[in-house]
C-alpha cells in the first residue's frame, strides 16, 4: 500500500461566501498563524485594493500553461514518517483526457504504471502482476486533499491549484509579492515573483478539525512552450501524517506526438 500510495499521488503526483456563518468560518480560518505570516488582513478592505489583487490573479492565470500533450521525465524522492525512496516517473498526457505515468526504481526496472482519465484509475503493479480499477475518487481517498482530473493535470504541469477570485489581503514586498484568497474549501496564500509568477503556494483547510495542508514550492523554470516552467517541485501534504515530495523535471516536452501503451496481461490478477 505505501507504494500504491506513492505512485497515485506522484502521479498527481492535489467563490466566496454568502451567509453570515461562512464569513465568521473564513475570518476564523484566515487568523490562523501558518498562513497569515506577514499579511494583514483587515475587516473592510478598500474597493481599490480588492481590485488591485483580483488584477494579481489575473496574471497568474495569464501564465496558465496551454497544451495540448506533455512528456517529462521526473527524478522523484519521497519521504513520510514510516518510509523514503526514490525513482522515476515518466509522464505523458492528453489535455483535459489521459494521464499516463510508468515509475521505475533505482535500478531502472519499470515497477508501476497507471493509466487516469476524467473518470477512472488502472493501477498496474508490474512487480506483483496485479492490476487494481478504481474510481477517480480513489486519488481523494489516498491523499485526503480533493484532487479531480484537472487538479491533477495542473499540478502535473506546474499551474497552481485551487486558485480563487476571492482576494481578501495581498501584500507588495521588494522582490515578491503575497495574495491571500479564499475559497470554499482552502484558504491559499501565493508568493509572487513581480513578473507574477508563482514561487509558493500554502492551502490550508477552513476546516479547523480536519487540519488539512498542502504546500508546493516552484523554482528554477525554464522557457518553454512560450511559457515559463518549473523544473523543481517540492510538495507536503499533511493531515494526521506529513510526506515530502521532491520532483525534479530532467526532460519535458508540450505538444508531441503520443501514444499512451496500457496492454494488462492475462496473467495478472485484479485486486
Amino acid at each position: 500500500m505505501k507504494h500504491l500510495f506513492y505512485i497515485t499521488f506522484v502521479t498527481v503526483l492535489i467563490t466566496g461566501c454568502h451567509t453570515a456563518k461562512k464569513a465568521q468560518r473564513i475570518e476564523e480560518a484566515i487568523s490562523k498563524k501558518d498562513t497569515v505570516q506577514a499579511v494583514v488582513i483587515t475587516k473592510a478592505t478598500p474597493v481599490d485594493s480588492i481590485a488591485i489583487g483580483r488584477n494579481l490573479i489575473q496574471r497568474v492565470n495569464a501564465h496558465t500553461i496551454d497544451f495540448n500533450t506533455f512528456s517529462a521525465k521526473v527524478k522523484v524522492a519521497y519521504e513520510d514518517k514510516d518510509d523514503n525512496g526514490q525513482g522515476t516517473a515518466n509522464f505523458r498526457m492528453k489535455r483535459d483526457s489521459i494521464i499516463w505515468v510508468s515509475l521505475t526504481g533505482p535500478l531502472n526496472v519499470e515497477a508501476f504504471r497507471a493509466f487516469i482519465t476524467k473518470d477512472s484509475i488502472i493501477l498496474m503493479n508490474v512487480l506483483k502482476k496485479t492490476v487494481q480499477y478504481r474510481s477517480i475518487s480513489y486519488l481523494q481517498d489516498l491523499v485526503q486533499i480533493p484532487f479531480d482530473f484537472k487538479t491533477l493535470q495542473n499540478l502535473i504541469v506546474g499551474n497552481p491549484i485551487f486558485l480563487d477570485n476571492n482576494v481578501v489581503s495581498y501584500k507588495v514586498k521588494e522582490n515578491e509579492t503575497l495574495v491571500l484568497m479564499v475559497g470554499q474549501l482552502f484558504k491559499n496564500l501565493l508568493t509572487l515573483d513581480n513578473n507574477a509568477t508563482v514561487l509558493h503556494s500554502k492551502l490550508d483547510d477552513l476546516d479547523a478539525a480536519r487540519n488539512r495542508t498542502c504546500d508546493i514550492t516552484y523554482s528554477d523554470y525554464q522557457s518553454a512552450n512560450g511559457f515559463m516552467f518549473s523544473t523543481k517541485r517540492k510538495l507536503t501534504v499533511a493531515e494526521n501524517n506529513r510526506l515530502n515530495i521532491d520532483m525534479d523535471f530532467k526532460k519535458f516536452e508540450f505538444n508531441p506526438p503520443l501514444t499512451f501503451p496500457f496492454n494488462i496481461p492475462k496473467n495478472y490478477k485484479i485486486k
